[in-house]
């Protein structure tokens, strides 16, 4: 039996963007993001009008990863949207203390 590794031709990873969560390689947007846009409803063609610098093949790759990975993403997705989470995650000014 043979393992071999999912290729997603358009996503990426680098701690110095977006925290280093997956991303479409060459831009800032998430994974994350375009999940979120799916689990709203929208269909391909819509997050493509949303984010008109993609190409399908792209958002594609995207949503192959989300669904490979969905508890990661939908982790990723929770924390992201958890406003006590963010706050916890602020700096907090010198002089306000």
């Amino acid at each position: 039996m043979s393992i071999t590794a999912t290729v997603y031709p358009y996503i990426s990873a680098s701690p110095d963007i977006a925290g280093g969560v997956p991303i479409v390689s060459g831009t800032r947007v998430t994974v994350r993001r375009i999940a979120g846009y799916y689990q709203m409803g929208m269909n391909v063609d819509e997050i493509l009008s949303a984010l008109s610098h993609l190409r399908p093949s792209q958002v594609h790759s995207a949503l192959a990863y989300y669904f490979d990975h969905q508890e990661e993403i939908e982790k990723d997705l929770e924390e992201s949207s958890n406003i006590e989470y963010w706050k916890s995650q602020a700096l907090v000014h010198p002089k306000a203390v």
